[in-house]
Formats: structure tokens, C-alpha cells, sequence
């Protein structure tokens, strides 16, 4: 028909175009020609062009490489914080007797000091171990030590306690060692091989000669209860059967002073067949200002990475980089985090006033004596 022609014979195109696609509606029009494809295009303006191939692609490159700290910023949209503890007050002066000491916290006074058991899962933390033992030294009647050939992550390790056993001789005769084989699967939660260690430690315990109503520190190497702490609670009738010990948080050194929040670490009044080595929420009693927490804290860069890629938490290692040498000291001098995570905080305004470099303390009072003996070290 006449009026389906057009003036050149081909078909008429009954769809409504606009100039710009106007040359490119006909019989190839059910195909994605060439020409249409440069149709589409022209009709893009700029801003689209910037949003595809620059915007988008950085979102999702900034999305990959901070999608762990995003995700850890908001979590406080959906998650709770944990029950708040009851602290107890801590009095403590090395001229106040122990009677007045008890009757400052509402105890007691025994008529003979409790026994001490201080029990550790140990992986390469030699110096940190050192002023452990050297602090608690005067009050532990027995140390509990407990060592494996593999990390919680699986990997290989030299038994290093037993390479360095001549270094705490001054312990020895208090002192029970035992060793435990890896299963090393690879892939496999590492709190798994954790929780098995430290079921471990509850036999070695047993072996060590524990008994009803000695008192039991459970805490990893690197949170040390102070001295005059361990004190009390030996000396001192009616203390809970559980009580935490809030400790100050230092991250890579004692100069660098981030909290005084650290609450994992407990004291138990031992009953066999109830108490077990347990590194979690127990109670909700704790005594405040009990001593030191000091994170990744080491003398080589080497022990660092060791660690980084040795212990429970070893998914934050998302890139290999992170493991470079220069950069694991680059982070450490300024304060910073060596997993670039934010802090760990449950409000916005305390995980805001927290983020970025932590300041160097300019205070080394009531730090553990060893370590002040022996700075040069």
C-alpha cells in the first residue's frame, strides 16, 4: 500500500523516533546492529559515562578492600551491647594491711592464704610470658603450662617453651609442662583446635594437683593480673566463686595505653567437676584496675606476623600485604590497627572517638616491676 511507503521505497516505521536513532528504524531494527549500539551511546550524556566507568568501579573496588570495616561500622545498627558487669571497687595500698584490705571489699580475712594455680595456653609469646611469671612469682604455687606443635590455625609451629625452658628455671620446681599434638586441618574453624586445647588444660590441671577451693587464674599469656590482685584474693574469705578482672588495655606495648576495658580474664575458687578453663563470659561480678592487658605485644616484627597468622582471628589477614614487614612497623609506630579494623565499641560515639592512631602514654606508674627492672630490654 501506498501510504506504508515511503518516499525511497523501504517500509514505513510506525514507531515514534527522535532524531538522533531516526536513520536506524527498519527491517534491521529487531537486531542490536552496530548503528544502534552507537545510538545508544550518543544519546548517554557525560555524567553517565563518569558514573559507569569511573564511579561504579571505584564503589565496588572501595566496597572489596573496606567491605569488613563497612560492615563493622554498622553492625551497631542490628547488634546489642553485652550486659554491663557489676564492678567491685579495688582498694589497695602497700601500707594498708591485708585484715583492712578484705574489710575495705566486705570479705573477710583467711586464716591461712588459698593456694594459686596459674595455668596458660602458650604459643611463642617468650618475653611477654616472662613478666607473667616474674609478677606472679611471689603468690602462684603452681604454674600450668600447656603446648602445642600447632597453632590454632592449623600451622605447623616449633614447640618454642621447650626451646626455651633454661630461661625459666626460676620457676621450675613450681612448674607443670605439658605438650599436645595438632590434628592440623587446614580449613577447619580455628576455635575448634582452640577449645580442644584448652579441654587439655583442665587434665593438665588435674595432674598439677588442683584442688577444692584453690584459687585458679584463667587468662591467656598476655593478660596479666597484677601481683598485689592475686594477693588479695588468696588472703580474702567470701570472694565470689567467679569474679573477672577488668584489666588496662595496651596494644604492641606498655606505651600505648587504649583502654582500661578488658574484662576475659577470671579468677575461680576451684570445685573439681564444675570449674573448667573457660575464656568467655562467666559472671557478672568484676574487680576493676586488676592489672595489664598488653595485645600483640613483641619484640621482632618476625613474632607479629607469626602471630597475625597463627591465632583464632587469623580471617582478618584479608590481604597478603598485610604480612609485609615494612608495613606491620609502619603501623605499629603510628598506633595503628594491623587488620584495619575499627574499634570494637557498641555506641557510635565511642566508635567515633576512637577511630584512627592511639597516642603513646606518657606514664609508666603501676606497671609490672619486672618490666620497669629490665627496660632496657
Amino acid at each position: 500500500m501506498w501510504w506504508m511507503m515511503n518516499e525511497g521505497g523501504g517500509h514505513y516505521c510506525t514507531k515514534k523516533t527522535d532524531d538522533i536513532c531516526g536513520g536506524v528504524c527498519g527491517q534491521e531494527s529487531s537486531r542490536l546492529s552496530l548503528s544502534r549500539i552507537r545510538c545508544i551511546l550518543r544519546g548517554i550524556d557525560l555524567k553517565t559515562y563518569i558514573f559507569l566507568f569511573i564511579l561504579s568501579p571505584t564503589c565496588i573496588f572501595g566496597v572489596y578492600v573496606h567491605g569488613q570495616k563497612i560492615s563493622y561500622f554498622f553492625r551497631l545498627l542490628w547488634e546489642s551491647p553485652p550486659k554491663p558487669f557489676h564492678d567491685i571497687p579495688h582498694y589497695y595500698h602497700e601500707n594498708v594491711s591485708m585484715e583492712m584490705l578484705c574489710k575495705l571489699h566486705g570479705w573477710r580475712i583467711c586464716e591461712f592464704p588459698r593456694r594459686v594455680y596459674d595455668v596458660v595456653l602458650f604459643s611463642n609469646e617468650v618475653d611477654i610470658l616472662t613478666i607473667r611469671w616474674q609478677e606472679l612469682y611471689p603468690y602462684v604455687t603452681n604454674f600450668v603450662l600447656l603446648e602445642s606443635n600447632s597453632t590454632f590455625t592449623g600451622i605447623l609451629k616449633p614447640v618454642v617453651f621447650a626451646s626455651h625452658r633454661d630461661q625459666f628455671k626460676f620457676v621450675e620446681p613450681r612448674l607443670t609442662y605439658g605438650t599436645i599434638g595438632g590434628r592440623f586441618k587446614k580449613g577447619e574453624n580455628p576455635f575448634v583446635e582452640e577449645a580442644l586445647q584448652r579441654v587439655a588444660l583442665d587434665q593438665l590441671l588435674k595432674i598439677a594437683g588442683i584442688s577444692d577451693d584453690d584459687l585458679l587464674i584463667v587468662s591467656d599469656a598476655d593478660e596479666i593480673p597484677s601481683t598485689h590482685t592475686i594477693n588479695l584474693l588468696r588472703w580474702c574469705d567470701d570472694i565470689p566463686q567467679v569474679l573477672h578482672l577488668r584489666l588496662k588495655n595496651y596494644l604492641y606495648s606498655f606505651e600505648i595505653l587504649v583502654d582500661n576495658n578488658n574484662w576475659r580474664a577470671s579468677v575461680h575458687r576451684y570445685q573439681t567437676g564444675k570449674t573448667r578453663y573457660a575464656h568467655y563470659w562467666q559472671t557478672d561480678e568484676i574487680l576493676v584496675d586488676a592489672g595489664w592487658h598488653c595485645s600483640f605485644c613483641f619484640r621482632r616484627i618476625s613474632e607479629f606476623i607469626f602471630k597475625m597468622k597463627a591465632y583464632s582471628h587469623n580471617d582478618r589477614v584479608r590481604f597478603s600485604p598485610f604480612l609485609n614487614p615494612k608495613r606491620v612497623q609502619r603501623v605499629i609506630c603510628k598506633g595503628a590497627d594491623l587488620f584495619d579494623l575499627l574499634p570494637e565499641e557498641y555506641t557510635f560515639k565511642e566508635l567515633i572517638g576512637k577511630m584512627g592512631p592511639i597516642p603513646h602514654s606518657f606514664s609508666a606508674v603501676h606497671l609490672p616491676s619486672y618490666l620497669l627492672e629490665n627496660a632496657d630490654k
